[in-house]
C-alpha cells in the first residue's frame, strides 16, 4: 500500500473481486451495478479517450454534475494519467463557475448533463485555457456545438486503446503516491475559496485509517449522494471505497434520496448534520399529524430511548426493565422509524461539515443509529478525529484519528499534524506558509480544548469566539446549533461580540412551520407572509426561550443567553452570497448586509423595514421589501429587561 495510488487500488479490486458490484445507479427507477471488472475497463476507456483528445500527465479535469457513476470514474481516468480531478458545485451558478474554472486553469470538463453544459459555456468567453466540453446525460443537447458526448469519449478511447495497447498501464505505472490527484476548492466563508491540492497517499492513508477504526470492509454498501466537490464525499465515496473495496450508491436525483435510501438499506452512512435536522424535522410534522395513540407511543418510548438508548448503543450496563422498556420500544417506534429513515441496516454513521447539536445527536444514538462525529477539514481530507465505539461523547469530536498528532496553541487554536495534510494551496504559497506553521502543524482555525482523557471538543471557530461587553465568553455558533435544534427553525446567526447581550436572526423551516400553520388555520402565501405572522413570533419565541433556560445553567455560557430576536424575510440562500456551498453560514457577509437590522436589534426597536436584493434560480435578480417585528425574549438567572413586544 505504500505505492498505492487510486487507479492501481481500482486495477487491484478487479483482480480481487472483479465479479461483485463496485458501483450502482438509480435510473428510471431500476437499480443499474457495475462489477468491479467493467468499471475498470470503462476508467481504462475514459483515460484513452482523454489521452485521444489530448489530455496529458499534470492537467486539471473539471467534474460537474450530481453523483453519476461516470463523473466519479473520470476522476480515476484522470488520475490514471497523471492528470487532476477538480469537482465542482453543481447548484453553483455560471459566475461562480468562472472563479474556479480560471483559478484552476481549466482545459476539459465533464459534465453531468445540459444544465451543467449551459452554465460551463455561460463561462467560456472568461476562460481561454477551456477547449474540450463533454456531458453524460444527452436529452436537450441534441444541437449543441462545439460538445462531446462521454459516450463519443469512451468510443474514442477503445480505438486508442487498441491501437496503443500498452498505454493505459504504462501511464498508470508512472504514477506516485505523492503527485496531486485531486484539487478540492475551500467553502470560501471570508473571502474567494483555494484551491486545496491533496495526494494520492494523503487520502489513501485517511481511508486506510478510517476504514481499520471501523472495520469497513467490501461487504458494506453506502449511498453516495453528497456534492462530489465537498471534501466528506470524496473521502467515504471515493477514497475509502477504492480503500475497502465496498459498493457505492448513486440516487436518481436529489429529490428520490431518501426513497433510494430506504431501497438501498446502506450498512455505512454520512451526513452532515442540517441533513440528520431535516431528517428529524420531517419526523416531527408526520408525528404532528399522526393519531393521539401514535402520538403517545412517540413521546413515551422517545423518552425511555433518551434516557438509556445511548448507553444500551454502547454496550454500557442498563437495567433488566429498562433494557425490556427499550425493546418494546424498538418493536413499536424505533425500529419503523429507522425504517422509514433510511437506517435500518447502518453498522456506522458519521456527521461533520459542521458542529451538531447535543440534542439531535443524543436523538438518534437513543433510536438505535450508530451516529458519531468526525473532525477535520478539506486542508486534511477530513480527517483529524475519530469517535470510537463505546466512547462517544456527545460534546467532542472524539480523539486523534492513527497517525494524527493534534496540539493546543497558544491561543486556544487547534493545531494538527500528519500524513493526510494538504500538499498546498494552488498557486497560494503565501496561504500555505501562513497555514502550516515551521513545526510542520497545520492551524485549523478551531478553538478547541481536551477533555475527558483526550477527546477534542470544539467550541468554535477561532475567529467567531469573542467576548461580551461583560468580559464573557461569546460563542456564536454553539448558541446557533441549540437553536436549530428545533424542527421550526432552519437557520440562525447570533451576533454579540463587544455587545452587552446577544441578539440572533432566525430562519424558520417552511415545511415545519407551514405545516404547524395549515393545522390551526393560520393562512399565509408565502415565506416573508409566514415569518412575519405574531403567532409564528410566539412559536419561535418559546424555541428561543428554551435555549435560555439552557444556556443559564451552563456557567460562562449564562451571559449569551438570546434576548432579542427578528425573523428574517427570507431564508439565507448561498446563491445570495450569505451562505457557502456547503450552507456555512457566512458570518461577515450578513453582518454587513444587514447591518441595519443588527443595528435595530441594538438600538430597542420594534420594527425595522428592510430591502433586500435576491437572485432567483433563472438568473433574475429583484428585490424582496419588508418591516421586521423584532422581539423579546426572557433570559433566565439574569436581570429581565424583556420590553413589551
Amino acid at each position: 500500500m505504500n505505492e498505492a495510488t487510486f487507479p492501481r487500488l481500482l486495477l487491484e479490486h478487479a483482480k480481487l473481486r472483479g465479479n461483485r458490484p463496485a458501483t450502482r445507479e438509480k435510473d428510471l427507477g431500476i437499480w443499474q451495478a457495475w462489477t468491479w471488472s467493467q468499471v475498470a475497463a470503462e476508467v481504462r476507456a475514459l483515460a484513452c479517450g482523454l489521452a485521444a483528445h489530448g489530455f496529458r500527465r499534470g492537467m486539471h479535469l473539471a467534474i460537474i454534475g450530481d453523483n453519476r457513476p461516470r463523473l466519479y470514474w473520470s476522476m480515476a481516468a484522470a488520475q490514471a494519467l497523471g492528470g487532476i480531478a477538480v469537482p465542482m458545485y453543481q447548484d453553483a451558478p455560471a459566475a461562480e463557475f468562472v472563479y474556479v474554472l480560471g483559478d484552476a486553469e481549466i482545459a476539459y470538463a465533464i459534465v453531468e448533463d445540459q444544465e451543467q453544459v449551459d452554465k460551463v459555456i455561460e463561462a467560456m468567453p472568461e476562460i481561454p485555457t477551456l477547449k474540450h466540453i463533454y456531458y453524460d446525460d444527452p436529452r436537450g443537447l441534441r444541437n449543441y456545438q462545439a460538445v462531446t458526448s462521454i459516450d463519443r469519449l469512451l468510443e474514442d478511447g477503445r480505438h486508442y486503446d487498441a491501437a496503443h495497447p500498452d498505454f493505459f498501464d504504462a501511464e498508470v505505472a508512472k504514477g506516485h503516491p505523492d503527485d496531486v490527484s485531486i484539487m478540492l476548492y475551500t467553502s470560501g466563508t471570508t473571502g474567494k475559496p483555494k484551491g486545496v491540492c491533496q495526494t494520492h497517499r494523503a487520502f489513501i492513508v485517511s481511508a486506510q485509517g478510517g476504514c481499520s477504526f471501523d472495520k469497513l470492509t467490501p461487504d458494506d454498501s453506502i449511498l453516495s449522494y453528497l456534492p462530489m466537490a465537498w471534501v466528506g464525499d470524496h473521502l467515504f465515496s471515493y477514497a475509502q471505497w477504492l480503500v475497502a473495496g465496498f459498493t457505492i450508491n448513486c440516487p436518481e436525483s436529489a429529490d428520490t434520496v431518501m426513497t433510494d435510501l430506504r431501497e438501498i438499506g446502506p450498512t455505512y452512512y454520512f451526513a452532515p448534520p442540517r441533513i440528520f435536522e431535516n431528517l428529524l424535522t420531517q419526523v416531527m410534522i408526520r408525528m404532528e399529524d399522526a393519531s393521539a395513540v401514535k402520538r403517545w407511543l412517540f413521546r413515551h418510548f422517545t423518552g425511555v430511548a433518551r434516557r438509556v438508548g445511548p448507553e444500551i448503543v454502547d454496550r454500557k450496563p442498563v437495567s433488566i426493565i429498562d433494557r425490556l422498556r427499550y425493546a418494546l420500544g424498538d418493536l413499536l417506534v424505533y425500529g419503523p422509524l429507522r425504517n422509514v429513515l433510511g437506517m435500518s441496516r447502518i453498522r456506522v454513521a458519521y456527521t461533520a461539515g459542521a458542529a451538531i447539536g447535543p440534542d439531535l445527536f443524543r436523538f438518534y444514538r437513543s433510536i438505535g443509529v450508530n451516529l458519531k462525529q468526525l473532525y477535520g477539514s478539506t486542508e486534511t481530507c477530513a480527517y483529524v478525529c475519530l469517535q470510537p465505539d463505546g466512547g462517544v461523547k456527545f460534546d467532542t469530536v472524539g480523539e486523534a484519528a492513527p497517525g494524527v498528532e493534534i496540539r493546543i496553541g497558544d491561543n486556544g487554536e487547534v493545531l494538527v499534524r500528519g500524513p493526510m495534510l494538504l500538499k498546498e494551496y494552488y498557486k497560494r504559497p503565501d496561504a500555505t506558509a501562513e497555514s502550516i506553521d515551521a513545526g510542520g502543524f497545520f492551524h485549523t482555525g478551531d478553538a478547541g480544548v481536551f477533555v475527558d482523557g483526550g477527546q477534542l471538543k470544539i467550541i468554535d471557530r477561532a475567529k467567531d469566539v469573542g467576548k461580551l461587553a461583560t468580559g464573557a465568553m461569546f460563542a456564536p455558533n454553539y448558541i446557533e446549533n441549540k437553536l436549530k435544534f428545533f424542527p421550526h427553525i432552519k437557520e440562525a446567526v447570533a451576533f454579540g461580540n463587544g455587545r452587552d447581550h446577544v441578539c440572533a436572526f432566525i430562519n424558520i423551516d417552511m415545511g415545519s412551520v407551514g405545516n404547524w400553520a395549515e393545522r390551526r388555520g393560520i393562512a399565509y402565501s408565502g415565506y416573508t407572509d409566514l415569518a412575519a405572522k405574531a403567532e409564528v413570533y410566539e412559536l419561535i419565541r418559546e424555541c428561543v426561550e428554551q435555549v435560555n433556560t439552557e444556556l443559564a445553567q451552563e456557567g460562562e455560557l449564562a451571559d449569551s443567553q438570546v434576548r432579542r430576536f427578528l425573523i428574517l424575510h427570507k431564508e439565507l440562500d448561498p446563491d445570495d452570497d450569505e451562505l457557502t456551498r456547503t450552507r456555512k453560514v457566512r458570518r461577515g457577509f450578513i453582518a454587513e448586509k444587514y447591518a441595519v437590522l443588527i443595528d435595530a436589534l441594538y438600538a430597542g426597536r420594534t420594527v425595522q423595514h428592510i430591502e433586500t436584493q435576491v437572485k432567483f434560480e433563472d438568473g433574475r435578480s429583484g428585490m424582496v421589501a419588508a418591516d421586521l417585528r423584532i422581539s423579546e425574549a426572557r433570559v433566565f438567572g439574569q436581570r429581565d429587561t424583556r420590553k413589551a413586544a
